[in-house]
């Protein structure tokens, strides 16, 4: 309290999450969390089932230490919808969803749902797939964009290798979503693919409206 918390260590602050560790010092726990898990990112990726592996770490604790990176999460998502309301370019889209996306370690598929301004309405997860793959199929995507009569989509999807280069199942998919897009009125604006801190647009590459 004396300090401030932007004092406070990693360690410090998720050892103020955990609380008792049943017995065990939180910041003991803490630290072998992190160790373990790399840094703090890596300890937010991890399952909560993973944490109860350490002891003193109980069911209660594990789902602390969850909420808190998701309420992080959630805070920065506010914060960069409330700066960037707008898809003006790929690189507003790649600013806006990098830090979300970029070290997830299973693959994401989102989709930015846009009046006719591009001004963003919602975001939406469409499919949450294995280590390098997501099934997903359009009636996920525009069921969502037509509950939220949106004008245009955004897909964005993540490479959990850290390449962003797209596959020829990437260029393929994006085809068969600006179809199905056209055939509804919803015109697929882009698909941005991310891994890591860079990103490649489809649309830059060609893919869509060539």
């Amino acid at each position: 309290m004396l300090r401030g918390l932007d004092a406070a260590s990693d360690s410090d602050l998720l050892a103020l999450v955990i609380g008792g560790a049943r017995g065990r010092g939180g910041e003991t726990v803490a630290r072998e969390l992190i160790d373990h898990f790399g840094d703090l990112p890596g300890v937010g990726n991890a399952a909560a089932e993973e944490y109860m592996f350490f002891d003193g770490v109980g069911r209660a604790a594990s789902l602390r230490i969850k909420a808190a990176f998701e309420l992080g999460r959630r805070s920065v998502t506010v914060v960069r919808e409330r700066v960037i309301r707008t898809a003006r370019s790929p690189a507003d889209v790649a600013a806006l969803m990098t830090p979300e996306m970029g070290e997830l370690d299973r693959e994401h598929f989102k989709a930015i749902l846009l009046n006719t301004k591009n001004g963003i309405l919602r975001i939406v997860t469409v499919a949450v797939g294995s280590l390098n793959a997501a099934l997903v199929h359009p009636r996920e995507l525009f069921k969502a964009a037509v509950a939220a009569s949106a004008a245009g989509v955004i897909l964005v999807h993540n490479h959990p290798t850290g390449n962003p280069e797209p596959s020829a199942e990437d260029a393929e998919l994006t085809t068969r979503f600006a179809r199905c897009g056209e055939l509804l009125g919803i015109e697929l604006v882009d698909h941005i693919v991310i891994g890591g801190a860079r990103w490649v647009s489809m649309r830059e590459r060609g893919v869509i409206g060539s």
